[in-house]
């Protein structure tokens, strides 16, 4: 069975990485989604260099989808779900070699409201 992708998706309907997804140049855009499917055909078998665990206890869990065309990076954060199932939560482009740490507390942030949500269900 292939892994299932899910969008995180905020309290009032936007959809974090769908929106970054769109900001992208098309060529970009399209490497990017050829990469989600990598994930959802690979699962948890992907290594890099497609996506890494991101360091730091805080951040436990967090994954990135690292996505390289050209000279631009971007990266998608990420994290395993029950059911073989990954939530993406949120992307940004990739401007120096140290990943921000309010686009880390942002993905951080998205988990803990999609957990929270889903466990009250």
């Amino acid at each position: 069975m292939d892994w299932q992708i899910e969008y995180y998706k905020k309290e009032n309907g936007d959809i974090p990485v769908l929106d970054f997804l769109f900001t992208l140049n098309p060529k970009m855009r399209a490497k990017a989604f050829s990469e989600i499917e990598l994930l959802e055909k690979h699962g948890a078998n992907l290594r890099e260099p497609y996506v890494k665990p991101v360091k730091g206890e805080k951040y436990k869990g967090l994954f990135e989808l690292r996505i390289k065309f050209s000279s631009d990076i971007s990266r998608i954060f990420y994290f395993t779900f029950q059911n073989k199932t990954f939530v993406l939560l949120n992307g940004f482009t990739k401007k120096s070699g140290k990943t921000p740490k309010n686009e880390l507390d942002r993905a951080v942030r998205y988990k803990q409201d999609y957990e929270r949500r889903c466990y009250d269900e």
